[in-house]
């Protein structure tokens, strides 16, 4: 796997540099830990359960990153707690629902989930601790967001997601409160103003149901027994039952219902955009960017893509790699948005029942996008290389160059 991932970057020679930066950057985090054993575990941690958020966090100020990096992996046991179906609900509810509690208790543990997911469950007094030292307005937003989030999930359950508002209410809950957690810390680091609360919910619907889509199979296959969250609503539109997606003989219908529920989560990228015009401190404005764009994109990746249903859907590395280095500010933002529903919008086909309401809010993303009249060529593609090897082994040389300079610091 590893093999193939270098082969596709090395085919795109515009993606090798900031694969390059994006492995720098990797080795300085860990020479960043720090000394104390509960943050060395928290940092340690996150890298374990999420690479790309612990590579995006970094540029935050000191204060501001330990808070962050303690309400993520807050709500990620929390998260741990509610994915893990192998506990009973009479048992996963009560914890839940008592989690806000949990956090100021260093001798607190609960043991579930797998692999790192269980370190960090049964190792959660060192998060408590790191907790306990953060200011208290981190305590008090981290607190709130943990409580709401808590009750949401248990609330859902014994639900099932039904309707549309049932998909928004559950996104809500589990991602929209993290857009109104962070936008807190950062108001509450003074560097920024707080946010609209619908803004900031939409950050997190835009991403959560993003993962939802690109998780399809993923979550179907969940052992012992499927969590799934998209709305009846939309699935039974096309098929009686949500796992007949899974079968080959179903992959029309299955690609139609997959470009409903991407056209759903579009509604939510013009509120994105909004938001992030409005921060004023880079650092924040690039923890909040690269996350946006990475959804953007994943959405015009799976759009009419029957993959989704057959296996692991997601953006290359070497592109990834490329939005990471490349978003410094709106301009940036703009165009990837730009790029990325164009792509989009090339794969619309006018028989799909959603054709019309997906192309309008693709053209309103883009009208968005265009107004300010900051648009570079950014070139994003989804597809194989358009370079020649003679192009690659240039490119080749010029990075062996660059490591070589690079390591000789």
């Amino acid at each position: 796997m590893r093999v193939r991932a270098a082969m596709g970057a090395l085919s795109r020679p515009e993606e090798v540099l900031a694969l390059v930066k994006l492995r720098v950057a990797a080795g300085q985090i860990k020479r960043q830990i720090p000394p104390e054993e509960h943050w060395a575990f928290a940092y340690s941690m996150l890298q374990k359960v999420s690479r790309s958020f612990a590579l995006v966090i970094q540029q935050l100020g000191p204060e501001l990153r330990n808070a962050v990096c303690i309400f993520y992996l807050v709500l990620r046991a929390l998260d741990t707690v509610e994915d893990d179906t192998s506990i009973p609900a009479e048992v996963k509810v009560p914890i839940l629902q008592e989690f806000n509690h949990h956090i100021y208790n260093r001798d607190w543990r609960y043991s579930c989930g797998t692999n790192h997911y269980k370190v960090l469950m049964d190792k959660f007094h060192h998060v408590s601790t790191a907790f306990l030292e953060l200011g208290q307005g981190y305590q008090k937003a981290i607190e709130e967001v943990t409580r709401r989030m808590g009750a949401g999930m248990a609330k859902f359950i014994c639900k099932e997601v039904e309707t549309v508002g049932d998909y928004d209410e559950y996104c809500h809950y589990v991602a929209g409160l993290v857009g109104y957690g962070l936008s807190r810390l950062f108001h509450a680091a003074g560097t920024e103003d707080l946010a609209p609360d619908s803004l900031s919910n939409s950050m997190g619907l835009f991403l959560q149901k993003t993962n939802i889509i690109r998780d399809y199979l993923e979550d179907i296959n969940e052992i012992p027994k499927s969590r799934m969250f998209w709305p009846r609503e939309i699935w039974s539109k096309y098929a009686d039952k949500l796992e007949d997606f899974k079968y080959e003989e179903n992959s029309e219908k299955a690609v139609q219902c997959l470009n409903d529920m991407v056209t759903n989560a579009l509604i939510h990228a013009e509120d994105c955009l909004q938001y992030m015009s409005a921060l004023k401190d880079n650092a924040i404005f690039r923890f909040c960017a690269i996350p946006q764009i990475m959804a953007i994109g994943t959405c015009a990746l799976c759009y009419n893509n029957v993959n989704v249903f057959r296996g692991v859907v997601k953006m290359r590395r070497g592109l990834t790699a490329r939005v990471i280095d490349e978003t410094n500010s709106m301009s940036d933002v703009y165009t990837a948005f730009y790029e990325f529903s164009s792509l989009l919008e090339s794969k619309i086909d006018y028989s799909d029942p959603n054709a019309a309401l997906t192309r309008e809010r693709v053209d309103s993303i883009k009208q968005t996008c265009k107004l300010p009249g900051l648009l570079k060529r950014r070139g994003y593609d989804l597809d194989r290389s358009k370079y020649n090897p003679m192009l690659i082994m240039v490119v080749l040389l010029l990075v062996a160059i660059v490591l070589g300079v690079l390591y000789a610091k």
